[in-house]
């Protein structure tokens, strides 16, 4: 059984406060956009995808191609997936191969994603008859923002990133250019810049102004901009192109490297972004 796990932006990004566990308190837009990983699950039987029989550990064997994975199961977000659901069901041996497209470090949830996907999959291959709401408690036990990956829909999120309100918001039709430049940026480290402070206004009121208003209305940001952006000007440089090439929204996603660029037509230069990663599409 084949998915694809896709990654996500973040329209506008407020940290408004630290929380006495440690976490950070945000309020943030999650928008599905369709830069895609490749995940098989199988119970048996011979691959589709890779070769060989990779990382093996507590009935996980577990592969990958494409861009380097975290060699530790232990570590490994489709793993502990798979763990949390074996604690519950009597499932068998299970078979993964994930072929990784998404850059990590970047911004773009393609861990959580995975992490998401492995849990459908198993709900659909293991005929365990999960819904969404099962599902998205086991994806809370991974990761703020894996939860989001489960419904998979434009979704105002708050508290650690777990909270979350889908709302009316579509971007059909608008071509993105998403940015990532060799910079890795550590989600924890990222925190550690941040002085947390609540929004003069919601961004659940800001998102329903036109996209053309966006980049005008103050409230609309990413809190990690300015502490990314003093440490690696290349992020801020990435922004200004965008706009320079006539992107009617433009901002870093989650906490960063990888900045993205909402166009009203493909007129853009990709080729602009040396010694960058750089994804084109439509927005649904």
């Amino acid at each position: 059984m084949v998915g694809f796990p896709n990654s996500k932006i973040n329209l506008g990004l407020n940290v408004v406060e630290k929380r006495a566990d440690g976490y950070h308190n945000i309020e943030t837009v999650f928008y599905p956009v369709q830069w895609c990983d490749v995940l098989e699950v199988v119970e048996d039987g011979r691959w589709k995808m890779g070769e060989g029989s990779g990382m093996v550990e507590d009935g996980i064997e577990f592969s990958t191609s494409g861009l380097t994975v975290d060699s530790d199961l232990k570590n490994n977000l489709c793993a502990r997936a798979i763990q949390l659901v074996k604690k519950d069901f009597q499932i068998t041996e299970v078979k993964m191969h994930l072929h990784k497209i998404i850059p990590m470090g970047a911004g773009l949830g393609g861990g959580s994603s995975d992490a998401a996907f492995t849990l459908k999959l198993l709900n659909d291959l293991f005929h365990l008859k999960l819904s969404n709401d099962d599902l998205k408690n086991y994806a809370n036990q991974i990761g703020s923002d894996c939860s989001f990956f489960i419904d998979n829909t434009p979704t105002l999120a708050s508290g650690r990133g777990e909270i979350l309100e889908k709302i009316n918001l579509s971007l059909n039709g608008y071509f993105i250019l998403i940015v990532k430049p060799d910079v890795h940026i550590s989600t924890v480290d990222a925190y550690k810049m941040i002085m947390p402070q609540f929004p003069k206004q919601s961004l659940k009121e800001i998102i329903q102004l036109p996209i053309t208003e966006w980049s005008r209305n103050l409230g609309m940001k990413n809190d990690f901009e300015i502490p990314v952006f003093e440490k690696y000007p290349v992020v801020r440089e990435i922004k200004n192109n965008l706009y320079q090439q006539g992107a009617i929204y433009a901002s870093m996603s989650g906490s960063g490297s990888a900045v993205y660029g909402i166009f009203e037509k493909k007129e853009f230069n990709k080729n602009a972004f040396k010694d960058c990663v750089v994804w084109e599409g439509i927005l649904n």
